[in-house]
């Protein structure tokens, strides 16, 4: 297992923070990264690797199939870590068609590729393959306040386009094993959140307009309720699933905690109060601005992590108070990064989309 691994999307964020981890737990493990650069993914997200002999890099799309076939056979891969994804639920409000093609058609395509080349072509032992497939707490739908954290079990009630690409790409992958045989094993993560992660989603978003002055948008009455999980605890379970996790099974990851967005928001001012106290925009929190709420916008996730604490003895280690101050910190320390992101993904026109018509409340 993870001799020569094909991760998809390994220039974005989870991804390339996935290829670190390997690099540094398993450096002689052979890395095939996979990815369109589409706006979520960099060549800056994986600058300065541990072990960059053991890395290479392909830009393609998940959906081209005879790429993906022959990256199989000539690399022998005998792993795919499947993180290729649009994931953003508002850009899935505004454009659901992207979603719709690269999180189905594309898990479709790798599914695809996969069975022809391990088990028709047989080109592997069929215990020494693995597809893992990263999915999201979305699928489950929302929690009402007194409901039970998602189980393994739950059934799913995808509220949003992104939820529902997810969904059948969850469902796709059981499909394959039951229908095919093909080994593979499901993680449904919660909220991620530390370094490289694209200024579109609330962390990197609060932290660079803190930075520049600018609003703090807060959706509704920013009561929303997730559980955050720091990234490299997900790196963490991700490995833990691959080597320990039985082939079939889903795994829930969470960071174990429940804070309400707003929640959030203001730590993340009070900790840029406290690096940098001659700014001009202290206190950061006069900069919050309450805006229109999105359609349909979920109140609550919960991630019960029992399964994966009894049978892979998994838990968080990085408490959401000590992974935020580690993130606020990385980004103040990586300005030159969200520079050359912002520039190259045309970020800002994306920020007026998106919060065009949402005036403050």
């Amino acid at each position: 297992m993870l001799k020569n691994v094909l991760v998809t999307g390994g220039a974005g964020f989870i991804g390339s923070n996935f290829i670190r981890y390997v690099q540094h737990k398993h450096p002689e493990a052979k890395l095939v990264n996979l990815d369109l650069l589409t706006y979520a993914g960099s060549l800056e997200n994986f600058k300065n690797l541990p072990n960059p002999q053991n890395h290479r890099f392909v830009q393609g799309d998940i959906c081209d199939q005879s790429l993906v076939e022959n990256l199989l056979r000539d690399e022998e891969i005998d792993t795919i870590v499947h993180f290729a994804a649009e994931s953003h639920v508002d850009r899935s409000l505004k454009g659901p068609d992207a979603f719709i093609q690269t999180n189905i058609m594309g898990t479709f395509v790798l599914l695809e590729a996969a069975r022809k080349v391990w088990l028709q072509e047989q080109k592997f032992n069929g215990n020494s393959v693995r597809f893992h497939h990263i999915s999201t707490d979305e699928v489950y739908g929302t929690l009402e306040p007194d409901d039970p954290a998602f189980e393994e079990t739950t059934p799913y009630a995808p509220t949003s386009p992104y939820a529902a690409s997810k969904a059948s790409s969850d469902h796709l992958v059981r499909a394959y094993a039951n229908s095919f045989g093909l080994p593979i094993t499901i993680s449904n993560c919660s909220n991620n959140y530390g370094p490289y992660q694209f200024p579109e989603k609330l962390i990197p978003l609060i932290i660079l307009n803190a930075l520049t002055g600018k609003p703090l948008p807060i959706y509704g009455d920013g009561m929303q309720i997730r559980d955050w999980l720091y990234v490299e605890d997900h790196c963490d379970a991700i490995w833990s699933v691959l080597n320990k996790g039985k082939v079939g099974e889903s795994y829930n990851v969470g960071g174990g905690n429940q804070p309400p967005n707003i929640e959030i928001v203001t730590t993340i001012c009070t900790l840029l109060d406290e690096a940098n106290p001659s700014s001009d925009f202290c206190p950061h929190a006069q900069l919050i601005t309450y805006v229109t709420d999105r359609p349909g916008h979920d109140r609550r996730y919960a991630m019960n992590i029992d399964k994966i604490y009894q049978e892979l003895d998994w838990k968080p280690s990085v408490d959401l108070q000590e992974g935020l101050r580690r993130t606020v910190n990385w980004y103040l320390n990586h300005i030159d990064w969200l520079t050359v992101i912002i520039k190259e993904k045309d970020y800002q026109n994306w920020v007026e989309i998106n919060y065009q018509g949402r005036e403050g409340q």
